[in-house]
């Protein structure tokens, strides 16, 4: 008899805070599926990593597994990352069959928690400025596959018309362009009384951190304009139950992944070359390598794995993105200049 078990899987990240708050969504789902036997894992830095999980669900007797990506939208992680380390443990143990889902999406329930963040963020700046001299800046994670980018935009979109907003603007932590400081000067030219950065993340880490501090550093040269720093979605209960659905999806033959302007199976404007390319994880470098918080002893020495570092500005060996020039991007947003 086929017993089935659930698969999260995270991006990971060095930051403790960020890591603890994957756990809690974890638990958040296990008690959306109490049919289910839930593990959990990470792609990269912090442990367990995946293939933890997926051991402990093959341990206790589980030969099919519904797994699905931590992830908002479907970018090189969530298509070519997590599939490499499932095929790859499902080749190793043919016993298991692994079955896996689709991101969240651009998603009705998505949506309905980002306004209730954003709401949050208004109820505590009040109400002295109007909708209408108000302008939402959108802030993604930000990839090297426009499909996942343009996605953002669309989130930006129904958000600024849904709500009632008097502007809307996009940028993003890293990677591709606008980032995050050009992004918001930008905006800040344009008029508006005040200006909503909502941070369209699951979780806290490193980007988040940053796009808060970039925030900082704008509004201090632009006195005149409120800068109000709206709060990710982190385990907002509408997130939980979209997580819900999604594995749901995979056992009612729902799993609708976009495949359309998938840089990997179509050929996508300035981004030709790229179709094609192996299904092949480029994180076994910094799989498991731990948080910040591995790195530090009880005296505060930090201390480095593999003889190199771990900053998440590496590529990966990833497909050259092809705009790595243009000045308002796309290079991540430094330390040294945080």
């Amino acid at each position: 008899m086929t017993k089935t078990g659930v698969m999260v899987c995270g991006h990971g990240s060095r930051d403790v805070e960020a890591v603890r708050e994957f756990e809690s969504v974890a638990r958040g789902i296990r008690e959306r599926l109490p049919h289910y036997d839930v593990e959990s894992g990470f792609l990269e830095f912090a442990t367990p990593v995946i293939r933890d999980g997926l051991d402990r669900l093959r341990e206790s007797g589980h030969d099919r597994v519904l797994a699905v990506p931590g992830m908002l939208f479907a970018a090189g992680h969530a298509k070519n990352d997590i599939p490499s380390v499932l095929n790859t443990y499902q080749a190793q143990h043919p016993g298991m069959e692994i079955l896996y889902g689709r991101e969240l999406g651009i998603d009705a329930k998505l949506l309905g928690a980002a306004e209730a963040r954003i709401g949050e963020a208004l109820d505590r700046a009040g109400d002295e400025v109007p909708l209408d001299e108000t302008l939402l800046m959108v802030v993604g994670r930000g990839a090297s596959d426009p499909d996942a980018n343009s996605n953002v935009a669309k989130v930006m979109r129904m958000l600024w018309e849904g709500i009632g907003f008097g502007w809307g603007e996009t940028c993003y932590s890293g990677v591709t362009f606008p980032l995050v400081e050009p992004g918001l000067e930008h905006a800040a030219k344009l008029g508006y009384r005040r200006i909503v950065v909502f941070p369209y993340f699951l979780f806290t880490g490193v980007l988040v951190k940053r796009i808060y501090h970039y925030t900082d550093v704008v509004a201090e040269r632009h006195p005149g304009i409120r800068f109000v720093k709206a709060p990710y979605l982190s385990g907002h209960r509408l997130v939980l139950d979209s997580f819900a659905e999604r594995v749901e999806e995979i056992t009612g033959g729902e799993n609708v992944m976009n495949c359309k302007l998938c840089k990997y199976r179509e050929q996508i404007v300035g981004f030709a070359a790229e179709i094609g390319l192996p299904q092949e994880s480029h994180h076994h470098h910094v799989e498991g390598v731990g948080t910040n918080a591995d790195k530090t002893d009880g005296n505060g020495h930090h201390h480095r794995h593999h003889g190199h570092g771990h900053d998440h500005g590496h590529d990966h060996h990833h497909h050259p993105y092809p705009h790595a020039d243009h000045p308002l991007g796309p290079r991540s947003m430094k330390k040294e200049r945080a």
